[in-house]
Order: structure tokens, then C-alpha cells, then sequence
């Protein structure tokens, strides 16, 4: 995309610096820690990229982690941030995370990162012919942790009947959805403009199609078996981008006399076999609204990435949760997924969704690689 010549860093430093100016009063010697999600921190990515961006911002008595939790990376970061704040051990951090797909060495990921191989990251092609869903309750043979996350959402489709026409009606409503909330602006307030080295400025997401219709989703081939439903046009696109929240105490923004947007009130990280990892925010969901005794019905907004269609449905399914109350913006079909970006954006996204509604409770959560989920209930404060 426009991005592939801007470095990780260098766009992660920019957006980081962006949200500390946002705080007033708020500088790099306050800072606890620089806590960045990655998912594949390797290359430019590597070598603990959050102390680099500290450094490269001028924030050098500001240490730095890089946490790895695939797709929940920086949801990751900002649950590390609450749990530090909670255990008093600082008072100001900030959470975030950057994946640059654009910026991958696809021999280094093909020869160091079964994760993400040079193969899927150029064509995402994983024929039927040699792969094959093993069901460990039915086998004693080890799940296959890196199956290719297109594989399992097909794995997921068969196992719960989800048809190639509603994920491509769900992934319509989503383009939809995002495209009248960028002409609105709706999105504006929550992206940093980002200078390109040979000229000229980025300030929307690109992925968005405003002019998608089923009828071209019906036209496009099955990218991950030759007889499956999985699409280009139902599956998250691969993305450059970085996000960056900043997480404090009460008493910290009451010193700097600055006014909270929300509030975490629980999180929650589980597990399950990764052949069918797109069922991940179920479980993630379920167990937010038992530590807080709440309900579905308690809950104003949810923002669960959409990596596909394929598996956000029967997520949605499992939960009872009204169409109208998930990703009311459009989600990752449309917008995006730089993997460890999506947790931090999700968080601002859910917190503007909030304000735009007047509501009071929201709810992240995602699939994670792996055979995972995460999920993250905030309570809106201004």
C-alpha cells in the first residue's frame, strides 16, 4: 500500500508521539513503560522495536517491551498496563502495537516464521490437496498450532454451516458500514496523518470499497481451498499500521488534570484448538461478562475483529449478540488488520463508537493464532 516505504519504527514513533501530545503535561520521563504488540518481530520489526521507538522519540529513561500475542498484541499490552497500574507498580504507560506487512523480508519469514511463510504472504494460497483439518478430540495426532489462519476459517465454516453467501453478505454490510463512516469523518478523529518518504500524505485507510456489491463478491475465487468459501472479499485484507493508546491511574490523570475517556473494567485471555481458532472471542466474551456479572444486554457496542467472515457469524451466533450492536463502523473486512495494531484500534474505535451513541459499556475481543481469544470490557467516561 501507500505505507510499504515508511518503516515500522518510524510509523510507530509518529503515531506514539501523536497520542503523548494529546495529554497535556504528559512527556517521556513520565512514562513507566513503552509497551508495543508485534506479531511478527523480526527484521525492522525486531530487536524490542518498543525501545527503539522510545529512543528514536527522545524518550530515553522511557524503557520498552515488544509482546507477541498475534492478533491480540496490543490488546495484550493494554491488559499488561492495567495490571501494573492495578499492582502499583507505575502510574503512566503507553500500549500499542505495529505490524507492517508490506515490510516483511518474505525469505527471512519463509526460513524463520512458519507463522506467516513467504507463500501465504504473497498469494495466500493453501490448497485443499495437501492440508487437512485433524480434530484432536478425534485424534491422538498434535494440532497443528501454525495451520494457516484462512485454513482455519474454512475449518470453521464447515463446522458451523456458514455459507458462502451470508459471510459475503456480512463482508458487504462491513464495507458499508465503513465507507459511510470515513465520508462521514467518523473516523478522522482517530487517525494520525502520516508523512510518505518520497512526498505527499496518508490520512485514510485504503482497504475501503465503498463500490463492493455481491455481485463482484459472488465473482471471486476461494483463495484457501479450491472448493471452499473463504475470499478475498470476506477475509481481512493484509495491512500496514500502528495504533497507541495511553493507560494511566486515576491519580496520574488527576495530577495532569487530564480527562479520561473510559476505564477498564475486566479482560480476559482463553484458549482453544487452534484448527478452529476463529471461535476465539466467545469464550474471550463469556468470561468478561462473568467476572463482571454482566450481560449481552449490558453492553452498549462490541468491536470483535473481523479476520473473516467465516468466523465473526458463529461468534455472533454463540453469543446472541444484535447485528446492529458489532462493529457498528465496519470492522477489519473493510478497514484492516495490521495484526499487532488491531487491539489498540479496536480500543479507540469502541471508545469513539461510545461517545457517538451516547453509550456507557463496550466490548473488544478477537481471535488470536494459535487457538486463542481475548476481550476487553471498557466503561466510557467522557
Amino acid at each position: 500500500g501507500a505505507m510499504r516505504e515508511v518503516r515500522p519504527d518510524d510509523l510507530t514513533a509518529e503515531v506514539v508521539r501523536r497520542v503523548v501530545e494529546q495529554v497535556p503535561g504528559l512527556s517521556g520521563d513520565l512514562i513507566d513503560d513503552l509497551m508495543l504488540g508485534c506479531a511478527v518481530p523480526e527484521g525492522e520489526h525486531g530487536d524490542n522495536i518498543a525501545r527503539r521507538v522510545a529512543i528514536q522519540l527522545g524518550y530515553d529513561s522511557t524503557p520498552g517491551v515488544t509482546v507477541n500475542r498475534f492478533c491480540a498484541s496490543s490488546l495484550q499490552t493494554t491488559r499488561m498496563a492495567m495490571h501494573a497500574i492495578r499492582a502499583g507498580e507505575g502510574r503512566i504507560f503507553v500500549s500499542g502495537g505495529v505490524d507492517c506487512v508490506s515490510r516483511y523480508l518474505p525469505q527471512e519469514s519463509a526460513d524463520r516464521n512458519p507463522y506467516f511463510s513467504a507463500a501465504e504472504l504473497r498469494t495466500a494460497i493453501r490448497r485443499e490437496s495437501n492440508s487437512r483439518w485433524v480434530d484432536p478430540r478425534e485424534s491422538h495426532e498434535a494440532p497443528d498450532v501454525y495451520i494457516a489462519m484462512g485454513e482455519t476459517a474454512e475449518n470453521v465454516a464447515v463446522l458451523r454451516g456458514v455459507s458462502r453467501a451470508r459471510q459475503d453478505a456480512y463482508a458487504l454490510e462491513s464495507q458499508r458500514r465503513a465507507s459511510a463512516a470515513a465520508a462521514s469523518g467518523y473516523f478522522a478523529r482517530e487517525i494520525v496523518p502520516i508523512r510518505l518518504p518520497g512526498g505527499g500524505v496518508i490520512e485514510a485507510d485504503e482497504c475501503l470499497r465503498a463500490d463492493a456489491s455481491l455481485e463482484r463478491m459472488a465473482s471471486l475465487d476461494p483463495v484457501f481451498r479450491a472448493a471452499g468459501t473463504v475470499t478475498a472479499g470476506n477475509a481481512c485484507p493484509l495491512n500496514d499500521g500502528a495504533a497507541a493508546l495511553v493507560v494511566m491511574s486515576d491519580l496520574a490523570a488527576r495530577d495532569l488534570q487530564a480527562q479520561p475517556l473510559a476505564r477498564v473494567i475486566a479482560s480476559s485471555a482463553t484458549g482453544l484448538s487452534p484448527e478452529i481458532m476463529g471461535l476465539g472471542p466467545v469464550e474471550a466474551i463469556r468470561a468478561v461478562l462473568r467476572r463482571t456479572g454482566m450481560t449481552v444486554a449490558d453492553v452498549d457496542l462490541f468491536e470483535i475483529n473481523e479476520a473473516f467472515a467465516a468466523q465473526v457469524l458463529p461468534c455472533m451466533d454463540d453469543l446472541d449478540l444484535p447485528a446492529e450492536r458489532v462493529n457498528a463502523h465496519g470492522g477489519a473486512i473493510a478497514i484492516g488488520h495490521p495484526f499487532g495494531a488491531t487491539g489498540a484500534r479496536l480500543i479507540g474505535t469502541v471508545i469513539n463508537g461510545l461517545q457517538s451513541r451516547d453509550g456507557t459499556i463496550g466490548v473488544v475481543s478477537m481471535c488470536v493464532a494459535g487457538g486463542q481469544g481475548m476481550a476487553m470490557m471498557i466503561e466510557r467516561l467522557s
